[in-house]
């Protein structure tokens, strides 16, 4: 056996956007996301709406082989990987102090959130324009913009479930965000409200977004045939 490649705190984290071939079996599929749960793997499954991909599985665990394991499964079940996105939990450097349970909830969050089926993720970046680099703003005024950020997510609390991961040297994008909502319009008003912050109305660049609905595996997959 391999030794496990963890992360030193949180876990890591593989959005897998599939598509369905001639050769996809449905069992095949279960029972990847059933071995993978009983490897205590959290996998969330998704409808996906749109052209983009029809499926997407969310997995979190401290090993990344565990995550490969998942990945080798799917497509060993006939699922072709059309997009990713490999990512960390962290607590970032303006989240440092927080209380032990609001850490533990970034770190080894515990998904899907119950009553929030409407979902969507997508990447991001801060900037390094010559007149908009966020990286050489102080240390003190890119905390204060991340506070007035945090302040407007804020508002939707109860409406929505954020997961901010890390991807910078992991991926294409510094950060992905995922977002579970009650209503399909929470997660417009949410991106909408946020993006006239300072924080992401002059220093954000964002990526494709992907929407979907969450389901159990077996229902996610006879409503995507």
């Amino acid at each position: 056996m391999l030794d496990p490649v963890t992360t030193s705190q949180g876990v890591a984290v593989v959005h897998l956007f599939c598509e369905r071939t001639p050769d996809t079996d449905d069992a095949a599929v279960i029972a990847a996301v059933k071995t993978a749960e009983a490897d205590e793997v959290q996998v969330v499954t998704v409808a996906v709406l749109g052209h983009k991909a029809s499926l997407c599985f969310m997995a979190l665990h401290a090993d990344g082989w565990k995550l490969r394991d998942l990945q080798t499964g799917l497509v060993a079940a006939g699922l072709m990987v059309v997009d990713s996105f490999v990512s960390i939990t962290e607590l970032s450097e303006y989240a440092q102090g927080l209380p032990e349970e609001m850490a533990n909830m970034r770190l080894h969050p515990d998904l899907p959130p119950e009553g929030k089926h409407a979902w969507c993720f997508y990447p991001m970046t801060k900037r390094r324009n010559v007149d908009q680099n966020w990286y050489a703003l102080p240390y003190d005024d890119r905390k204060a913009l991340m506070m007035e950020h945090g302040t407007s997510g804020r508002k939707f609390a109860g409406r929505i479930v954020q997961l901010i991961t890390a991807s910078t040297g992991l991926d294409d994008w510094e950060w992905g965000v995922t977002l579970f909502g009650v209503k399909l319009d929470d997660l417009k008003d949410t991106v909408y409200t946020m993006r006239y912050d300072t924080a992401s109305a002059v220093y954000a660049e964002f990526g494709a977004f992907y929407t979907g609905l969450v389901g159990p595996v077996e229902e996610i997959l006879a409503r995507t045939a």
